[in-house]
C-alpha cells in the first residue's frame, strides 16, 4: 500500500457510521441521533489522536468490504461479527484523491455503510489499540469538532456523505452545498 500512490494504483476502503436512533424517531431531527466516533490512538503513525469513523479499515486484496467492516467491527470496538453482518447496511461509496506529504496524488475508494441502533443497544469499546476511546456525539457535535479539523481527513468526508444522506447538510443551511458535493 505504501507504494500505491508512486504509481497512481487505486487504494479502497470501508468505513461504517454507527449512530444511535430510536425506533420511528424523524430522520431529519439532529438531536435525536447520535454517532459513536472514536479517537485514534496517540501511537498510531498516522493521525495519531484524531477522530475517526466509528469503524474503517483497508481492504486486504481477496476480501469484500462486508468482510473489512465486519473484522474492523470486532477488531477495534469489540462488535459481534455475526450481530454486525446481519446489521450493517451498505448505503454506497466515496472516492476522491489523497495529496500524500512528497505531493503525490492517491487515488481511493471507500465502501460506505451504516448501521443505526436503539439507544444504550451496543457499547463500542476500544480493542485492539488503534483506538484509545469511542464517545457518542450528537450531529451538531460532529460538525463542530469536524470544521475545527479534529477528524482525520477521508473520515470527514465518510461523515460529511452520512450527513447530505440523512438530511442533515442540505442547501438550505449549507451556503456551501454544491462545493461539498462535489
Amino acid at each position: 500500500a505504501a507504494a500505491c500512490a508512486l504509481f497512481g494504483v487505486i487504494t479502497y476502503g470501508a468505513h461504517m457510521t454507527v449512530y444511535e436512533q430510536k425506533q420511528g424517531a424523524d430522520d431529519g431531527a439532529a438531536a435525536c441521533v447520535r454517532v459513536w466516533v472514536p479517537r485514534r490512538s496517540a501511537t498510531k503513525p498516522t493521525y495519531a489522536g484524531m477522530l475517526d469513523n466509528s469503524v474503517a479499515g483497508g481492504i486486504a486484496g481477496g476480501t469484500s468490504a462486508l468482510d473489512t467492516i465486519v473484522r474492523e467491527a470486532a477488531e477495534e470496538a469489540s462488535l459481534d461479527p455475526e450481530w454486525v453482518r446481519s446489521r450493517a447496511r451498505s448505503v454506497g461509496a466515496v472516492s476522491y484523491y489523497f495529496r500524500t506529504k512528497a505531493g503525490w496524488l492517491q487515488p481511493e475508494v471507500e465502501y460506505v455503510y451504516d448501521m443505526r441502533l436503539e439507544p444504550g443497544e451496543a457499547q463500542l469499546v476500544p480493542m485492539d489499540g488503534e483506538a484509545e476511546s469511542f464517545e457518542l456525539m450528537t450531529i451538531d457535535e460532529v460538525v463542530s469538532r469536524m470544521r475545527a479539523g479534529e477528524f482525520k481527513p477521508n473520515c470527514a468526508l465518510v461523515l460529511i456523505d452520512f450527513l447530505v444522506r440523512h438530511g442533515y447538510l442540505t442547501a438550505e443551511n449549507e451556503p456551501r452545498y454544491l462545493e461539498i458535493n462535489q
